[in-house]
C-alpha cells in the first residue's frame, strides 16, 4: 500500500513539503524573531494547523510536484515481490 520514492536531498520541484515550508515562510514566520526554541516551535505548530484546515493549500503543494495521491489500496495479486 506504500510506494517510495528516493527523492534528490533538495528538490522542491519533487518535494511536496517544500511547498508547505514556503507557506509557512510566507506566513507565520515571515519577519519574526523568536525569542527561544519553544517559541518557533509553538509558531510552527500554529502555522501547520491553519494549513491543516485549509487542504486546497496541502493539495497545490502536491499538484505543483506532478505527484497524485491515490485512495486505491493494492489487491495482494499487485503487490511486488
Amino acid at each position: 500500500w506504500l510506494t517510495v520514492y528516493q527523492l534528490p536531498a533538495y528538490a522542491p520541484d519533487l518535494n511536496p513539503v517544500e511547498g508547505l515550508w514556503s507557506l509557512l515562510r510566507r506566513g507565520l514566520l515571515a519577519n519574526t524573531a523568536f525569542t527561544n526554541a519553544d517559541h518557533l516551535v509553538r509558531t510552527i505548530r500554529r502555522g501547520l494547523r491553519q494549513i491543516q484546515y485549509r487542504p486546497a493549500l496541502i493539495d497545490g503543494c502536491l499538484t505543483g510536484t506532478g505527484l497524485t495521491i491515490s485512495d486505491r489500496h493494492p489487491t495482494p495479486s499487485q503487490k511486488p515481490q
